[in-house]
């Protein structure tokens, strides 16, 4: 079980009195969270480490996921870029693999939950079962909905419309909707394995396991291998700050289960590699390989041209990293401009602030530790649990 305790010397016992004080109005309830992948993507890595802590708190909570052949996953991903505002359009039989899928799984999966917890898309038509059970149902939007596809959005509102309360991680993503909508930003856990402290030693021996050069600064960018996360862009930058300033260019990740796509993507990054020596790409990377990518490096980079909340940036401010990233998405919540981060929106624009920042290391440092502490205020799991914790007192107590 997860130690709360650990938690207090980071954020205050005020913090942790108050959890505990919440979490007390909720004993005897059942939280059943219910999302398609176990593994990969933000959604996964946040109910990994939620799960516990609530069950800590002395609340029933469950985690449970819905199954999915290829087909629909391909077709759950051109609904993912549609509501990106993507070109993308879906197949017309998109439509009736989801809800079939959908059927299937309500024939196989038990929903027992007080409250019924659905993230994202894939797994929102559960719903329709809504009035056969005595429960509460929250729908929760980790992407961004501010410019979706309208036929694509029209299909999913339909369903949404259902659910007893709608979360959004940013106002600028809540669309119209018939019941209460709330805010709640995501988080990341300060003790779990991608963030928690690392010895130099350890983060030394990565170093040289995959060749990086300790004494060359170090550009990374850590993200599943999508088009939309743009890491030709990273290509590019790091070609145009290398005519100037020597340096290495890290790209790692690996793809969600949900995410047929990766793998296309993965292939044309590494051919347009071209071979250099000093691009490294990282793929299946643990949790603590992450951190310690992360620690090592000079900048992070975060490219992407569509983003939900952006947990790879919290992670990155979190270890006192100056991140330079597209004003997308939740990225602008994170990122005071020239203050917990740098905004950039053009390609010569990233390579401009990579370079001053790399020759200037006093202004680098300071914006590391202005990164840390914003998230520090905002951004732990701590803050998240709260929120969660009131969003499900508030579904009981109106029900």
């Amino acid at each position: 079980m997860a130690n709360l305790e650990k938690y207090e010397p980071i954020v205050g016992s005020y913090v942790m009195e108050e959890l505990y004080t919440i979490a007390e109005n909720l004993k005897g309830k059942i939280i059943q969270n219910v999302n398609s992948t176990a593994v990969g993507g933000g959604v996964a890595e946040i109910l990994s480490r939620m799960i516990p802590l609530l069950r800590a708190l002395g609340i029933e909570a469950h985690w449970d996921v819905i199954k999915g052949g290829e087909r629909f996953f391909e077709a759950t991903k051109r609904f993912h870029n549609a509501l990106h505002n993507e070109t993308t359009n879906p197949l017309q039989d998109d439509f009736a693999v989801f809800l079939d899928n959908t059927d299937e799984n309500l024939r196989d999966m038990k929903l027992y939950g007080d409250v019924l917890f659905v993230h994202d898309p894939q797994p929102v038509a559960l719903v329709k079962v809504k009035e056969a059970l005595k429960s509460r149902w929250a729908w929760r939007c980790h992407i961004d909905l501010s410019a979706p596809n309208e036929r694509v959005w029209n299909f999913i509102k339909g369903f949404v419309e259902h659910y007893d309360a709608a979360v959004f991680t940013s106002p600028a993503f809540a669309q119209d909707l018939p019941l209460p909508r709330f805010i709640i930003m995501p988080s990341i856990d300060p003790l779990s394995e991608k963030n928690k402290k690392l010895s130099s030693k350890f983060v030394d021996s990565f170093l040289e396991k995959h060749e990086l050069n300790p004494e060359k600064p170090i550009i990374t960018q850590i993200s599943r291998f999508d088009y939309l996360k743009d890491p030709f862009g990273a290509l590019e930058v790091y070609r145009d700050v290398k005519r100037r300033v020597d340096c290495q260019l890290t790209l790692a990740g690996g793809g969600a289960a949900d995410d047929p796509e990766g793998a296309k993507v993965l292939a044309e990054v590494s051919e347009k590699a071209e071979n250099d020596r000093d691009i490294h790409i990282l793929t299946n990377l643990s949790d603590l390989e992450i951190n310690a990518l992360q620690r090592a490096s000079s900048i992070i980079l975060q490219m992407s041209l569509k983003e939900g909340f952006g947990l790879t940036v919290t992670e990155a401010l979190w270890k006192g990293k100056p991140v330079l990233a597209r004003p997308v998405g939740g990225i602008p919540l994170q990122i005071k401009h020239g203050y917990s981060g740098i905004l950039c929106h053009s390609i010569p624009g990233f390579s401009q602030w990579v370079r001053r920042l790399l020759v200037n290391k006093e202004y680098a440092k300071r914006i590391g530790i202005n990164a840390r502490e914003y998230v520090r205020s905002n951004f732990l799991i701590t803050r998240h649990l709260k929120d969660y914790m009131l969003l499900f007192l508030f579904l009981l107590e109106t029900g």
